[in-house]
């Protein structure tokens, strides 16, 4: 079903926008009555109330069975949308008195309207000329009226600075600001603040607990709170306990409808256990605005410049990228102050992504596994070029494979001694050649 209403913008036969019938009313929420002036609109298809207007003066709303649109003349989806809950508030209007039901929208420029439901049902009498709406219909001469069935209508530009009036009023504006603190338990202590104008209030434990080290507990306050209306509470880590003792705390949202006990979750960032005592300062009580609104599907979202580009987007910086020895990455990579790791390019990938360093990436790079492999050609001088077999790795660096009965084999145990035996054989050739080696070795001295 369809709301089709049509906003004092997209009403185009209007020569003057402040030309509409504005009656005075009365409301009775809950707590207290406010006088407003409203908009009669045969436009409007339904009767709307702001949902704004509503929370701040208590007029209790209800939960619609149906999820339903507002739509403009022209068939466009209306900012005043979608309309979840509805309201039952008893309203006067000079001595006519109804139990209203109106929808609850966001009005961009009133705070009640009537529109056709309400029209049809009392069906009132209007004197344009003489500004008069009349309730003369039976329904009204019999249910609604205790005195004269005449009411007279208000300019809309003196009916809506009134409404200005009420809303930023003086009487009706001074709002309790202050959090209410329940004690939970005798002992428990009463969050407060350490400077006049500091932002929170501190929160105190209720037992001693140890937060271990990289870990975190829930520690009890023994108190439960109500923060000012549109409000909510966070807890927020006490900086003193961040910068001495690395002491962060999670979960920290308290929606104002919560009533139960307060409780902290402090998660040490550090490398010791950390004690709390009952009675220490664990955290910062902050009380912060909050816009209560609602969620509803849409086909599509408006574009931006930004589009789906996600964490750190707009944070990106060119990077410079510059070689180093592997002992000055070691140097780095102890500094806690900063950040290392290792770059690898995927070919198949095509892209670069960082490895984390840790101990084996550390080893890994002391023995070479990430330096730049060179040839052979270049590491060798040139002038050794021809002599480039002697550097291959291979049999050169290897040692001959055991022989035997040839080889000697000395026992490395206590109690025995050097074995005794021939050495094999040697050809002419090879005495040669052992004789001059000892000859030159005796000339050495």
């Amino acid at each position: 079903m369809r709301n089709l209403y049509a906003t004092l913008n997209n009403t185009e036969t209007l020569d003057d926008e402040n030309n509409h019938i504005m009656v005075q009313i009365r409301l009775h929420g809950t707590k207290r009555q406010v006088t407003i002036n409203a908009m009669i609109d045969s436009g409007a298809t339904e009767d709307f109330i702001d949902k704004r207007f509503c929370s701040k003066y208590n007029i209790r709303t209800t939960q619609a069975k149906k999820i339903r649109e507002v739509y403009l003349a022209d068939s466009r989806p209306s900012a005043m949308g979608p309309i979840t809950h509805t309201a039952q508030v008893p309203m006067d209007i000079g001595s006519h008195r109804e139990l209203a039901i109106f929808q609850v929208a966001k009005l961009p420029n009133h705070e009640v309207i009537h529109g056709m439901p309400w029209l049809k049902q009392h069906s009132p009498g209007n004197d344009w000329g003489q500004g008069k709406i009349t309730f003369e219909s039976e329904r009204c001469t019999t249910w609604c009226l205790k005195e004269s069935p005449t009411v007279y209508a208000i300019p809309e530009d003196e009916a809506r600075e009134e409404n200005l009036q009420v809303e930023f009023g003086v009487a009706q504006s001074k709002k309790d600001q202050r959090v209410k603190v329940k004690k939970l338990d005798p002992q428990a202590k009463i969050p407060t603040r350490g400077s006049a104008q500091a932002a929170g209030h501190d929160l105190y434990a209720n037992e001693s607990k140890t937060i271990p080290a990289r870990g975190q507990e829930v520690v009890r306050t023994g108190i439960s709170i109500t923060p000012p209306r549109g409000t909510y509470s966070r807890i927020a880590p006490r900086s003193g306990m961040a910068v001495k003792h690395q002491i962060d705390v999670n979960a920290g949202v308290i929606d104002s409808d919560y009533t139960g006990e307060i409780k902290v979750v402090p998660a040490n960032m550090g490398n010791r256990d950390y004690q709390i005592k009952n009675r220490d300062r664990i955290a910062q009580l902050i009380t912060e605005k909050i816009v209560e609104s609602d969620c509803y599907e849409v086909k599509m979202l408006k574009k931006s410049n930004r589009g789906q580009q996600g964490f750190g987007s707009t944070e990106t910086s060119k990077a410079q990228i510059c070689e180093i020895s592997a002992r000055d990455f070691g140097k780095f990579y102890r500094r806690p102050d900063t950040t290392t790791g290792i770059l690898k390019y995927s070919k198949k990938e095509g892209r670069i992504s960082l490895e984390s360093v840790n101990i084996s990436t550390e080893l890994a790079i002391k023995s070479g596994k990430y330096q730049k492999q060179r040839k052979l050609e270049e590491m060798v001088p040139q002038e050794y070029h021809e002599y480039l077999d002697v550097f291959k790795e291979g049999e050169k660096t290897k040692l001959p494979p055991h022989r035997p009965g040839v080889d000697l084999e000395i026992k490395l145990e206590e109690g025995e001694g050097l074995p005794i035996k021939k050495i094999y054989a040697l050809s002419q050739d090879e005495l040669k050649e052992l004789w001059s080696y000892i000859k030159q070795n005796e000339e050495r001295g």
